[in-house]
């Protein structure tokens, strides 16, 4: 890498591949004078062979399979902080539900009532995934009537 100002691209020139240093005392500009009022002096470096071109770098595209394994490591930690809270939380609470009574470890409710939460959540959004299949199914069925009814219209030309 060199620090000389003259050995830097001039306009018209392929910029080479070396980085651009901040510190770098930088040329004077050029004056716009022709070249026979220019003022005399050192001529200018020839530029540096240029370095070859690295190799371009390949992307791996993601798959599904990574996506899973990523997926289950996720889910493996969830389930082990899962574990620890409900380890932590072993002291016996009263739990009553719609005149059922028992005793279960606290982490154990907690659990419980969480998952119950996440039911009531799937349960809500399946009725709107039917709701929306249903409306598409519907708008599909009318999409169809419309090409056949074009499709045996003639062609008015």
């Amino acid at each position: 890498m060199t620090t000389d100002p003259r050995a830097a691209a001039t306009p018209g020139e392929a910029p080479t591949d070396q980085p651009a240093l901040e510190n770098t005392p930088q040329a004077p500009p050029q004056s716009a004078a022709p070249p026979e009022q220019a003022q005399p002096g050192p001529e200018p470096a020839a530029p540096p062979a240029a370095a070859p071109h690295p190799l371009p770098q390949h992307r791996i595209k993601r798959t599904r399979t990574g996506g899973i394994w990523v997926a289950v490591g996720f889910f493996a930690v969830v389930l082990l902080l899962l574990l620890i809270f409900i380890l932590q939380n072993g002291t016996d609470v009263s739990v009553s539900y719609l005149g059922m009574h028992g005793h279960l470890p606290l982490g154990v409710a907690l659990l419980l009532a969480a998952v119950c939460g996440v039911l009531l959540v799937v349960l809500a959004g399946t009725a709107r995934i039917a709701q929306l299949r249903a409306t598409a199914r519907r708008h599909r069925r009318v999409d169809a009537k419309r090409v056949a009814a074009a499709a045996k219209e003639p062609a008015n030309l």
